[in-house]
């Protein structure tokens, strides 16, 4: 991945209130105790300053926590060099005989004042995570985290998160499809687990046609999801899974 400059090797010099942590491969600062409800929000107010974002990690989930996870940020190539749009439709001619339908359009919003804030949505999600209520449900160890990136989009690049390996080795190539959902449907990444993601969604689809339409992506990005959960057709998943919901939940075998 491009070089961006990188603050946690100087994290004691920054000035944040952190409680105590671990840093990981220099790309990754990781509290050594559960994270509590309103952390998440209380390091987006100060964290971005430093260039850097605040990031759950399920250590609870695969074999451990992120020191065994292989992280290789080296390995990574820049988000911005790839389309989104061919991303999605490479996965979707390996995986489907019909033709890409193309990418969904941003939700219909009547009152653009109304809609919610980004940031707002993300930090409601994190606590809903913690408490383990509704929100895309528990985690079963989370810690609060730190990430140099400039976009939520990049977090997973910036760590070298390696969980859709099976998928797509280059995360960045994922970066590039969580950019264009950060641009049209306000999504931040929240929580990583060993190999799964979750993102909060500030604008998820209103109608039923905006959902199916997304539901495409949603199955070039992270087949499994639909194939092997539980609602295994594309009106299900976009019903049950997309349609008004402030989370996204993505899991790769």
């Amino acid at each position: 991945m491009a070089a961006l400059p990188n603050p946690l090797p100087r994290l004691a010099e920054l000035g944040l209130q952190l409680p105590p942590g671990t840093l990981i491969d220099t790309h990754l600062w990781l509290a050594d105790g559960r994270a509590a409800p309103g952390g998440w929000a209380a390091l987006q107010q100060t964290a971005p300053r430093a260039g850097l974002l605040p990031l759950l990690v399920d250590v609870g989930s695969g074999p451990g926590g992120p020191e065994l996870w292989e992280l290789t940020p080296e390995e990574m190539s820049y988000p911005g060099d790839h389309d989104a749009e061919e991303v999605l439709e490479e996965f979707w001619d390996a995986y489907r005989d019909e033709e890409w339908p193309g990418l969904a359009e941003a939700p219909h919003t009547p009152d653009a004042q109304h809609a919610a804030e980004p940031e707002v949505v993300a930090a409601g999600i994190a606590d809903s995570l913690v408490d383990g209520v509704d929100g895309g449900g528990p985690l079963e160890e989370p810690r609060l985290a730190l990430v140099p990136a400039r976009r939520s989009a990049d977090i997973p690049t910036a760590i070298g998160w390696m969980g859709p390996a099976n998928h797509e080795n280059d995360t960045a190539r994922l970066s590039a499809v969580l950019r264009s959902w950060e641009d049209r449907f306000g999504i931040r990444v929240v929580a990583l687990g060993f190999d799964t993601l979750l993102v909060s969604v500030a604008a998820p689809p209103t109608t039923l046609a905006e959902a199916e339409a997304l539901a495409a992506e949603h199955y070039a990005f992270c087949p499994d999801t639909i194939d092997q959960g539980s609602d295994p057709a594309f009106t299900a998943h976009a019903g049950r899974q997309l349609l008004n919901r402030p989370a996204w939940r993505f899991w790769w075998d």
